[in-house]
């Protein structure tokens, strides 16, 4: 039998969790159903995680981990590059990954309703969302620091404006999956982030 250390069983249940909520759903997803997924014993699950609502805020950070910071590094990585090719690129790397991973975006949705639904589990939700604005926020500061100009919108303002936006956009697309009308809207909202940006 091969031994896996703690983090290496922490990563197994964590893609094993996503696999069966993507899957059966996130009601569905119970420890048993998890480990089983995995192909660990029961007790590897409280080894590595304290409580279901622990793994829930895992798994809502590592769906949303790479989803605003990394397209950041690929719009700035030229110098003298233009404010509105680095906005309008990173929003488009940024839904080349919701597009790439819908089934993960779609258990965002889910994860959000469930928790607010189940006693004692708000917590997760109001993380969850906390997380969003304060990955939101940390992409448009370093977008605005790597490219040299300054937001003229303060920056918590501008990060939970672009969440409901990027969120809205995000929802509609997973309903209606047009493109064209998320391009569009995208562009739009590219184009609003243009016109509070000075170097």
């Amino acid at each position: 039998m091969v031994r896996r250390s703690a983090d290496e069983r922490r990563e197994e249940l964590l893609e094993a969790a996503i696999k069966v909520m993507i899957r059966d759903g996130v009601a569905k997803a119970t420890t048993r159903t998890i480990v089983a997924e995995a192909g660990l014993p029961l007790g590897a699950f409280h080894y590595c995680f304290r409580s279901k609502e622990e793994l829930l805020h895992s798994v809502i950070e590592r769906i949303t981990q790479g989803a605003l910071a990394p397209a950041v590094a690929a719009a700035t990585s030229v110098e003298g590059v233009p404010v509105a090719d680095i906005v309008r690129d990173t929003l488009r790397v940024y839904w080349d990954r919701i597009r790439a991973t819908p089934d993960e975006h779609l258990l965002t949705y889910e994860l959000t309703q469930y928790a607010l639904r189940q006693s004692g589990l708000s917590e997760v939700a109001r993380r969850q969302y906390g997380h969003y604005l304060a990955v939101n926020a940390e992409s448009l500061a370093t977008m605005a620091r790597l490219a040299g100009f300054a937001w003229t919108v303060p920056l918590p303002t501008l990060a939970r404006y672009g969440l409901a936006v990027l969120d809205g956009l995000t929802l509609n697309w997973l309903i209606d999956r047009d493109d064209e009308a998320a391009g569009a809207a995208l562009d739009e909202y590219a184009a609003y982030l243009v016109s509070v940006a000075r170097y």
